[in-house]
């Protein structure tokens, strides 16, 4: 029995080295893999009733710390979101420019203003206004293509969110594939290091999209949660679901991420459950962060428009325009006019000389054109044509006042009264307010003061509904509510806006200022909810304007104004039509005064003044409603959208940091070292030589054994 003992001992230790040997060539094999964890033979001395009987494999178990795996996958997860928008924000920074880029957006602002000035100083030259002109073209020019960027980057993310959720699938099905295996491993009692390997390369890809923490079963099995304790991968498998919404458009209806449990079919909101990594980046970027700017591009680009289009208005061409084509401006005829002030409408001839003239003064009860009092914007059109006579025309029409200079040789062109100047609305005079002699035309409205009442007819047609979405401030939808948009005056509207029980009164209140603004206010409770319009089918009478675009209500609204700026067509092809002088008009002057020479520079002044003459900017992005010149905020924006780029570089840095060390804690432990790995290959084929010379030594004596009894 003594020989067998030695032999069996012996036998064992040759064992013993063969699968230690080749744990560690495939520990040798894989020094380079990425995210590969060293593997031991775990050895047991083996006995039966205490009596040594060699050496017992345990099992090969592949060497890891959970705690620095947990901190590695939260440290990767930290990392890619950083990276990730850093990366998105970097390329729009670029584009974007800093103010001392000519090419920038503010650059081109400043030289748009530069051109202005030039021209100013020589109104007869129409090739300096030209330039001028093609100036301010450019940067309208550059704001759009800026805006079409953000929506651009708006859908890649999307887009990418949409791959990174196929992605997820593809690697928890794996999980649970590998799974099965290595529990059936496990059973069985053999080698499940290659499975937990692969489920360790998996974790690793997918802590890069969500963040998520994973927990091994005795059985061998992996679950796997989000950090908020969402099972992702259990008993079963979480299917999850995303539609990308094919568009980066300001107020689309972007989907959220759910889940499909495997085993029950039930259905759950994964969004706010992801609170890390590549796909929470994205979202933030797509929701959050590139929406800011896009606001804060389009407050900047209309507040631009505004002021130009103020100083423009306020002066005139020389020879003066025969047809003043106003903005749509989205009122109808039996709207309620009001506001104070004066303002003058002259008809003028080509030499410059007074031919007619039209007071107009507006109060809160009104307005008089002549001394003849009227309220609405019929009455309006009436006034001017009766104080016109066979001098010009007035029509409203879609929105749009258009008056025509009728007799031969003549044109016209507005003032404000100096020490009493109109305003209609937002500070905003009677030209101005119509959009009579706008240098910069939009298709859709770039400011929000309507100047209309609570008394002023609402103007759509039955059936007609607006529909707000209410939203968590983690992006959980709560409710929709759809508001009837047929009453019959604006305060009734915003009556039916305000209600408790089938409006949004619950969470809020809706108002209409004295500009004709209207806004909504949360309660405290609901601060930080989202309010969003879903849907509006309205029509504003024969304008095509729904109501969202007239109160700039909702993303779309607000944020697609920087689109859709441009230089008037005729002011382009003939320079000679912008308004580089003023009218001459005071309380004496009559018809037969001149009241527009050529060489009168003061038109062009004021709209180089713009750019310095602080106006009120409304509430965009980041940026709070208050005053500022268009120097200011454009400088602004410019720095914002580089702080961001650079805010989220400097996060980036310190995330992938955080995250080498937290790999390098990891691979300290879970990593190869060729050294090691080398003196252990030595130990076990020594420890395998010996063993194979006990068993010849075995065999020796067995021989002189048997040989004994011949």
């Amino acid at each position: 029995m003594a020989l067998n003992g030695i032999l069996g001992n012996a036998m064992s230790g040759i064992q013993a080295s063969q699968l230690g040997m080749r744990s560690v060539s495939n520990n040798i094999a894989n020094v380079n893999t990425p995210g590969y964890a060293r593997t031991k033979v775990d050895l047991i001395a083996r006995s039966a009733a205490g009596i040594g009987m060699g050496v017992q494999v345990a099992g090969i178990t592949r060497v890891a710390d959970v705690f620095l795996q947990a901190a590695s996958l939260r440290a990767g997860s930290d990392a890619a979101k950083a990276t990730t928008s850093a990366a998105l924000l970097d390329r729009l920074q670029s584009q974007f420019g800093g103010t001392q880029d000519a090419g920038g957006l503010y650059g081109r602002l400043v030289k748009a203003f530069e051109s202005i000035g030039a021209a100013a100083v020589d109104p007869v030259e129409r090739v300096a206004r030209l330039s001028a002109a093609s100036d301010l073209q450019s940067f309208f020019d550059e704001a759009s293509r800026l805006s079409a960027e953000v929506r651009a980057l708006r859908d890649e993310a999307d887009r990418r969110i949409g791959s990174g959720v196929e992605r997820v699938n593809e690697i928890l099905a794996e999980l649970q594939s590998l799974n099965t295996q290595a529990q059936a491993l496990n059973a069985s009692g053999s080698d499940s290091t290659g499975v937990t390997n692969r489920q360790a390369e998996l974790l690793d890809e997918l802590s890069g999209l969500m963040d998520i923490r994973a927990e091994v079963q005795p059985d061998g099995r992996l679950f796997v949660r989000t950090e908020n304790g969402t099972a992702l991968l259990d008993n079963a498998r979480l299917q999850l679901s995303y539609v990308p919404s094919g568009t980066g458009a300001y107020g689309a209806d972007y989907g959220r991420i759910t889940a499909v449990v495997s085993s029950s079919g039930a259905t759950v909101d994964l969004t706010s459950s992801i609170r890390s990594g590549e796909l929470r980046a994205l979202m933030d970027m797509r929701d959050i962060e590139l929406p800011a700017i896009a606001a804060q591009l389009a407050e900047f680009t209309a507040g631009t428009s505004d002021a130009l289009n103020a100083a423009h208005n306020n002066s005139a061409s020389y020879p003066p325009q025969t047809t003043m084509t106003g903005r749509n401006t989205g009122l109808i005829a039996n709207d309620l006019l009001s506001g104070s002030g004066i303002a003058t409408l002259a008809v003028v001839t080509d030499d410059g000389e007074l031919v007619n003239r039209i007071d107009l003064e507006f109060t809160a009860g009104g307005f008089t054109v002549n001394g003849n009092a009227g309220t609405t914007v019929d009455d309006l059109v009436n006034e001017l044509n009766a104080a016109l006579g066979g001098d010009g025309t007035a029509s409203f029409s879609g929105g749009r006042l258009v008056i025509n200079a009728t007799a031969p040789g003549t044109g016209l062109a507005t003032v404000q009264d100096e020490s009493s100047p109109s305003d209609l609305g937002g500070g905003r005079g009677f030209a101005h307010f119509f959009g009579l002699n706008d240098i910069i035309t939009s298709a859709r409205p770039s400011f929000f003061d309507t100047g209309l009442g609570a008394g002023t007819p609402l103007g759509t047609s039955a059936g007609q509904e607006m529909t707000f979405r209410v939203s968590t401030p983690d992006g959980r939808s709560t409710t929709e509510i759809t508001i009837p948009a047929d009453q019959a005056t604006l305060g009734d509207f915003v009556n039916a806006l305000n209600n408790p029980a089938t409006g949004m009164g619950g969470f809020g209140t809706w108002s209409l200022d004295s500009e004709g603004a209207l806004s909504f206010t949360p309660s405290s409770a609901y601060a930080s909810y989202d309010f969003d319009l879903v849907s509006d089918s309205t029509s504003r009478g024969d304008t095509g304007l729904a109501l969202s675009q007239l109160f700039g209500i909702g993303d779309a609204a607000r944020m697609s104004r920087a689109e859709a700026f441009s230089v008037r067509s005729d002011l382009r092809s003939n320079s000679a039509n912008i308004s580089f002088s003023q009218l001459d008009i005071g309380a004496g002057t009559v018809p037969g005064d001149l009241v527009l020479t050529a060489g009168d520079g003061r038109g062009g002044q004021a709209l180089y003044n713009a750019f310095s003459a602080t106006r009120r900017f409304d509430g965009a992005g980041a940026f709070a409603g208050g005053t500022a010149t268009l120097q200011e905020y454009g400088a602004r924006l410019s720095g914002d959208v580089g702080t961001r780029a650079a805010r989220a570089e400097r996060a980036a840095d310190s995330a992938l940091s955080v995250k080498e060390a937290a790999d390098r804690k990891r691979m300290d432990v879970e990593g190869v070292n060729m050294d090691e790995e080398l003196a252990n290959m030595i130990l076990y084929q020594q420890a395998y030589n010996a063993a194979a010379r006990m068993i010849q030594a075995s065999k020796e004596m067995t021989d002189v054994l048997l040989n004994m009894g011949r």
